[in-house]
């Protein structure tokens, strides 16, 4: 790992413009020079890639259950399109709560939001099952589904001695039985952290707001890992430095453009492509370029 502490600031910038150029890492801003003594991270497609393709579920689904109700088939495709990922990161039923809204808005007979919420876990289980016993029997190797680089880099922040917390808008046990498949468990010793079907007793910023305050945490000391508006906006809120997870899931390299312009509306202050380049991910959030 470079030396950067004993650098001059001029040859440290010039050392962090090349190199996260080099490694498609985008810096926005640059958190101050200090400790990191938590990181927080989402888990489908920050992570886990064992969900890849759910949005192509969610988003047919919906647009044939509105489909019913309105003849606009690409009016309502770009709708749906439009709040499904702004919600990205919040748990799933507040997207199944958004597609009842719509259904009684154009005067249909809308199901309890649950409902919907089932039937689109139904259909995104019936894709991913091949994934999931392949993995609970060892055909698949679990690195096959952790986004490239991430088990270096949460091995790179437990040496460190900085805690790892996960918390995602898929429900509890599901994320829990996903990162024990990964085995990635062991990482977050912050603890691990899903929906509920009591969805008011959970969200992110609940988490964020107690860690922060059961760890005695200033804003600084807190990074944020995510692919969705929620988790970057709910890390900046508490002043802490959010970093934009842009995986190109299908193809596992490269800059999802589309997740970039996302997670750049949503205010990131880093966007990195996944966890390849570690090290110098590791580097640059440790350390001060500018000012």
């Amino acid at each position: 790992m470079n030396n950067l502490d004993t650098m001059e600031p001029a040859e440290r910038l010039e050392y962090y413009e090349r190199t996260t150029s080099q490694a498609l890492m985008e810096v926005r801003r640059y958190r101050k020079k200090g400790p990191i003594r938590a990181a927080l991270f989402d888990f489908d497609g920050t992570v886990s890639l064992v969900r890849e393709g759910w949005r192509d579920i969610m988003v047919p689904y919906f647009c044939e259950v509105l489909g019913a109700w309105d003849d606009d088939a690409e009016g309502v495709y770009r709708e749906v399109c439009d709040w499904v990922d702004f919600l990205t990161g919040k748990q799933t039923i507040y997207q199944c709560i958004r597609l009842s809204e719509e259904v009684a808005k154009r005067g249909g007979r809308a199901l309890e939001p649950l409902a919907y919420k089932r039937e689109y876990h139904r259909r995104l289980l019936e894709k991913i099952n091949g994934r999931l016993e392949g993995l609970r029997e060892g055909k698949i190797s679990p690195d096959t589904h952790v986004v490239p680089g991430g088990r270096a880099f949460l091995e790179m922040l437990r040496g460190a001695g900085i805690s790892c917390y996960l918390a995602s808008g898929t429900d509890a046990c599901y994320v829990r039985e996903e990162a024990d498949l990964l085995d990635l468990t062991q990482y977050f010793d912050g603890g691990i952290y899903g929906a509920r079907d009591d969805y008011k007793t959970f969200s992110k910023a609940m988490v964020i707001a107690q860690l922060v305050e059961q760890n005695g945490l200033g804003g600084e000391e807190l990074v944020g890992f995510g692919d969705g508006y929620v988790e970057i906006q709910n890390v900046r809120e508490v002043g802490g430095y959010a970093v934009g997870v842009a995986t190109e899931e299908t193809k596992r390299q490269g800059v999802n453009l589309w997740k970039r312009a996302r997670l750049l509306e949503a205010g990131a202050d880093m966007i990195v492509p996944d966890f390849t380049n570690a090290e110098c991910l590791f580097d640059v959030l440790r350390h001060v370029s500018r000012g």
